[in-house]
C-alpha cells in the first residue's frame, strides 16, 4: 500500500468512527422527549425548540467551521467539537428548565456537531481520495453514521431504562470524549489535488454564489433536513399516540439507521456511475410516495418497520450526492466551506421540521399537517434536482 493510499485509509477509518459515534448519539435525542418532558412538566414544544435550535447552531455555524477545516485542516475541528459535544451532553443532564436545555442540547450540542459531522468529515475524505472513487468513499463514509444510528439507539434506550434520562446523557458523554482521540486520524492535505487552478477563498465564494446549479441543490438540501429532523424527533411520540408501545419507535428508528448503511452506501457507489443530481430527484420523489403510503394506509407495528426500512434507504443518501455534486462543480479545495453553506440550508429545514412539529401538535392535538407538508417538500425537491448540471464550474480564476 502506497503511503497516500495508507494515508487515505486512516482519514477514511478515523472519519467513518467519528460519524458513527456524533450521529449515532445526536440520532437517539428524540428518546428523552418523553421523559424530559414528564419530569419536568414541559410540552413538547420545548423541547423540540431546544433540538431545533441545535440544528439551526449546527447549520449556522457549519460554513465558518468548514472554512477553518479548509485553512487548518479538519484535525483540529474535530478535537475541539468532540469536547464541545462532551461537555454538551454533561450539561444537558443537568438542565432543569427550557433555557439550559436550549443552552446545553442547542447550543453547545450544536456546535458540536458543526465540528464533528459530515461537512467536516466528507471534505477531509474529498481531499484524500481520488476523484474516480471520491463518492464510493464519501458513502461508505456516511454509512457509518447510519451504523452509529442503528447499534447506539437500543443502547440509548437500554440506558434510559435502567439508569435514567440524566445518567444516560453522562453515559453519552463519556462517550463523545472517543472522538478527541480519532481526531488525530484525520491529517489531510489542504490543496486541491485535482490539478486545477488554485483560488482564493473570496474567489470560490464568489463563484458559488453565481452558479445556480449550488443554489437548486441548497434549497433541495433544505428539504432532506426538514423531513429527517421532523421524524427524529416526533415519530417516536407520533407512535406512542397512535397507541404503539414506545419500543415500536425505537425499533423504527435502529430500522431506519440499519437501512440506511446500505442506502448510502449504494447512493455513493451509484453516484460515481450516474447523474448524483438525477439520483438526488429520485431519492426526492420516492420519499413522497413512501410518506404519504405511511399515513394513509392503517397504522400497525409492521407498517412502521416497513416504513422504517423504507425511508433508511432514503434517509441519508442525499449526503454523498449532494456533497459529490458539489466537489464535482468546485473541486475540494473549499469543498468543507462550500459543503458547509449547503448543509446550513438543510439545518434550516431542519430547525423548521423539528420546532414546528412541536408546536402544530401543541395547537392541534395532531401531526397531520406536517406530514401533508412533508410529502409536498419532496416533490419540491425532485423538480428543483433536476435542472442541475454535474460539469465542473467554467473559468475557475487563478489566485492573483
Amino acid at each position: 500500500m502506497s503511503s497516500r493510499s495508507q494515508s487515505a485509509f486512516y482519514i477514511m477509518l478515523g472519519g467513518s468512527l467519528v460519524l458513527t459515534i456524533a450521529l449515532g448519539i445526536r440520532h437517539g435525542f428524540g428518546l428523552f422527549l418523553s421523559p424530559m418532558s414528564d419530569e419536568f412538566g414541559w410540552g413538547r414544544e420545548t423541547f423540540a425548540l431546544a433540538i431545533a435550535l441545535q440544528n439551526l447552531i449546527w447549520g449556522l455555524t457549519q460554513p465558518l467551521t468548514g472554512a477553518l477545516a479548509d485553512r487548518i485542516g479538519a484535525k483540529k475541528v474535530v478535537l475541539a467539537g468532540g469536547l464541545f459535544y462532551a461537555a454538551g451532553l454533561a450539561t444537558m443532564a443537568m438542565a432543569s428548565s427550557g433555557v439550559t436545555l436550549a443552552l446545553s442540547a442547542g447550543v453547545l450540542i450544536g456546535l458540536a456537531l458543526s465540528g464533528t459531522s459530515f461537512t467536516i468529515i466528507l471534505g477531509a475524505i474529498g481531499r484524500a481520495v481520488p476523484v474516480e472513487k471520491r463518492s464510493m468513499a464519501m458513502g461508505i463514509a456516511s454509512a457509518a453514521g447510519s451504523f452509529g444510528q442503528f447499534i447506539m439507539l437500543p443502547g440509548t434506550l437500554l440506558l434510559i431504562t435502567q439508569l435514567g434520562w440524566a445518567a444516560a446523557l453522562t453515559a453519552l458523554g463519556v462517550m463523545a470524549l472517543l472522538i478527541a482521540p480519532l481526531a488525530f486520524m484525520l491529517k489531510t492535505p489542504l490543496s486541491d489535488s485535482t490539478g486545477g487552478p488554485e483560488q482564493s477563498l473570496e474567489q470560490a465564494l464568489r463563484q458559488a454564489m453565481a452558479h445556480k446549479g449550488f443554489w437548486l441543490l441548497s434549497l433541495g438540501f433544505f428539504v432532506c433536513g426538514f423531513q429527517v429532523v421532523f421524524i427524529g424527533i416526533h415519530l417516536p411520540a407520533y407512535l406512542v399516540d397512535m397507541q404503539l408501545a414506545p419500543l415500536v419507535g425505537t425499533t423504527v428508528l435502529a430500522l431506519i439507521g440499519l437501512f440506511n448503511i446500505f442506502g448510502t452506501y449504494t447512493a455513493g457507489w451509484l453516484g460515481g456511475r450516474m447523474s448524483k443530481p438525477l439520483l438526488l430527484s429520485a431519492l426526492y420523489g420516492i420519499r413522497a410516495v413512501v410518506i404519504m403510503a405511511f399515513i394513509l394506509l392503517p397504522l400497525t407495528n409492521w407498517t412502521a418497520y416497513i416504513f422504517g426500512m423504507a425511508m433508511g434507504l432514503l434517509w441519508l443518501s442525499t449526503v454523498p450526492l449532494t456533497n459529490g455534486t458539489v466537489a464535482s462543480i468546485f473541486g475540494v479545495r473549499y469543498l468543507s466551506m462550500l459543503g458547509g453553506i449547503v448543509f446550513l440550508f438543510h439545518q434550516l429545514g431542519a430547525f423548521l421540521g423539528g420546532w414546528f412539529g412541536g408546536y402544530v401538535y401543541d395547537k392541534t392535538g395532531n401531526y397531520d399537517l406536517v406530514w401533508y407538508i412533508a410529502i409536498g417538500l419532496s416533490v419540491l425537491a425532485a423538480v428543483l434536482n433536476l435542472p442541475v448540471k454535474e460539469q465542473a464550474a467554467l473559468a475557475r480564476p487563478v489566485t492573483a
